[in-house]
């Protein structure tokens, strides 16, 4: 794996995905995008894998692109940009697809492309000194690749403010408005993610999947006789299934089910 991403397997069913370029505030760049896109399409395919933890080293926990990296982009052709852009905006895509909860853990700034990192995290736990923002508009450019889960996630009307002024705002602020699910201190920030964790590896491990895909499909769908009828058939699978058997038999027998240690 490449040195730019610190990745762990504490136990089989939780996966550590680190940014590891601390000296650069862990930026962007066309390694970075590469090494996220391909660890996070092997996690995929792990089927033993309950929970990935997103965060970084060092202070930041992303400030957006590198500094090198834009540099070099400055040069490019319209179809060089093209280019270049899909990369990042397929990355995002694979790491909002996978089939685990990924908990986001953030313990400093959070910018740019950064943002669109946090945004695709399922549960996310902030630092409460950290701050966010969406950067782009101060250099003449845009947050388009990121923006499907920034506004997903942060809400069309505070997104309709950030993106355009590109202020800073607070982990505080981030948590008002329903991007950052907790708030902890740094010296706390570890523990609260671990206790997610712990919960999530706890529950059962092919309902917390399906529940992921669940709000997925379901969010922002009308309530047809077609979504009615899908949702009627999914819990029907789900209860006949071996693990929601036993999830049933051994609340009922009050004992834990078999998928505990």
């Amino acid at each position: 794996m490449s040195d730019v991403l610190d990745v762990s397997r504490p136990t089989p069913h939780v996966a550590r995905v680190w940014l590891n370029r601390p000296e650069v505030r862990n930026a962007f760049n066309d390694d970075v995008i590469a090494a996220l896109t391909a660890t996070f399409e092997a996690l995929a395919q792990d089927q033993d894998l309950r929970v990935v933890v997103l965060g970084a080293h060092g202070k930041a926990f992303c400030a957006g692109a590198d500094l090198n990296w834009m540099k070099a982009m400055a040069g490019y052709d319209w179809a060089q940009n093209r280019a270049d852009a899909q990369k990042l905006a397929d990355m995002l895509w694979t790491l909002d697809q996978c089939p685990v909860p990924v908990v986001g853990r953030i313990q400093g700034d959070c910018y740019a492309g950064g943002m669109g990192l946090a945004a695709v995290c399922d549960v996310l736990v902030a630092a409460d000194h950290a701050t966010f923002c969406l950067s782009e508009a101060r250099l003449g450019l845009l947050p388009a690749t990121i923006s499907p889960y920034v506004a997903r996630a942060l809400g069309v009307q505070a997104s309709r403010r950030y993106m355009v002024t590109a202020e800073r705002f607070s982990a505080a602020q981030a948590h008002a408005m329903g991007m950052v699910h907790e708030l902890a201190t740094a010296e706390t920030l570890d523990a609260r993610v671990d206790d997610i964790v712990a919960t999530l590896v706890n529950n059962g491990p092919a309902a917390v999947r399906a529940c992921k895909a669940l709000v997925r499909d379901v969010a922002d769908q009308p309530i047809t006789a077609e979504l009615r009828s899908e949702t009627a058939r999914r819990i029907a699978d789900v209860r006949a299934s071996d693990e929601g058997r036993e999830g049933l038999a051994s609340f009922l027998n009050k004992r834990a089910p078999n998928w505990l240690p």
